[in-house]
């Protein structure tokens, strides 16, 4: 008996100091997340260098339409509208923070570029031309009542073409990583901003956009998010 408990002792010992550490370990991890994404915007003159990895903003571009008018809804600094001014007959960015619209009229503005600080839910989107598809990059996370939102746009918007839709969809998984799943299990913040109300799935993407009336036409899943283009 004394032999088993010498044997024993050192895993039970180990499994206590990992049940009491795991959580400060967990919430380390998310810290030194969030602060080596800040230090590298530092040492990349202020811009994340996300962008260069990621390339998402290409993915939007390679799927319009040199014809078309875009509706880029969550605008934010307006360097997303601005590059798809470059291959789009018109732009409209819509974006909350009037902080933020100021920064994108500033550095971000051009002939075919129109920008409204407006919450993108209660908007009037009558006050747009016909438009031909609306981009969301990483935005639906941000709204609540997202099935509602859509179908509303779906309802609400000036459409170019009535029979066809089109959204271009950009939202992050929660299924990205182990650890982000382990720290939700552990009723610990999992999320990659606290303002999001969810964070995807695959499926929950596809259930929730058939839920508003949207058909995903082409996906793909890239640095643990969904690119999806879609149509209502």
């Amino acid at each position: 008996m004394k032999k088993i408990k010498q044997i024993f002792k050192p895993l039970i010992l180990n499994s206590f100091i990992a049940k009491i550490t795991i959580g400060f370990l967990l919430r380390i991890h998310s810290f030194c997340y969030k602060w080596s994404g800040l230090m590298a915007c530092q040492l990349n003159n202020g811009r994340h260098p996300k962008h260069e990895i990621l390339k998402y903003k290409e993915w939007f571009l390679s799927n319009i339409h040199s014809n078309w008018t875009i509706l880029d809804i969550g605008s934010n600094d307006g360097t997303m509208p601005k590059l798809l001014a470059t291959k789009a007959s018109l732009v409209y960015g819509i974006e909350i923070r009037p902080q933020l619209v100021a920064k994108a009229k500033q550095k971000n503005s051009g002939a075919n570029i129109q920008y409204f600080c407006a919450d993108a839910t209660v908007f009037n989107y009558q006050r747009c031309q016909p438009i031909h598809c609306i981009t969301l990059s990483n935005v639906l996370e941000h709204i609540e009542n997202r099935v509602s939102f859509l179908k509303s746009l779906i309802q609400n918007v000036n459409w170019a073409h009535p029979q066809r839709k089109q959204f271009l969809i950009r939202v992050p998984m929660i299924n990205r990583e182990w650890i982000v799943i382990y720290k939700k299990q552990l009723g610990l913040e999992y999320r990659l901003d606290p303002t999001h109300f969810i964070e995807y799935t695959y499926e929950t993407f596809k259930t929730e956009l058939k839920e508003a009336g949207v058909e995903i036409q082409a996906s793909k899943i890239c640095f643990g998010e969904i690119y999806a283009i879609c149509q209502a």
